[in-house]
């Protein structure tokens, strides 16, 4: 194995920082829910149950995973990270047609659907 060009010859690279949270649901407890708060009901959706959601459990991985390597940068790390990432997400995630369609305050959560699907069938003429 070689080493990086930037490092010393013999000089054992130094070990990645411990991640400040070990899950995604310490993350979203320790930070996510307590800084970004929102009036929830109407065009902003959420979910308590939020991992019964495949969708925002992916998104809200992607975001707390990028959080932990943007926090990192000095100086405008969290600002790329907000502006790259959390802007994108937290759009998706909240909007009246995201994961969270169905719930709402005061149903609760609700399980969405798959979109529909039929078998592929090769070798068929496309219509």
């Amino acid at each position: 194995m070689t080493e990086p060009a930037d490092q010393m010859p013999g000089v054992p690279a130094p070990a990645a920082p411990d991640p400040v949270f070990r899950r995604v649901e310490d993350w979203i407890d320790g930070y996510f829910l307590p800084l970004f708060r929102r009036p929830v009901g109407g065009e902003i959706r959420w979910c308590p149950q939020w991992w019964k959601h495949p969708e925002a459990v992916t998104r809200l991985t992607a975001l707390w995973r990028s959080w932990e390597a943007y926090r990192l940068e000095p100086a405008t790390g969290i600002s790329d990270w907000l502006r790259d990432h959390l802007d994108h997400h937290l759009s998706v995630l909240l909007d009246r047609r995201g994961p969270f369609f169905q719930c709402d305050p005061d149903s609760g959560h609700i399980d969405g659907k798959p979109l529909p699907v039929e078998p592929a069938r090769y070798g068929e003429a496309a219509p």
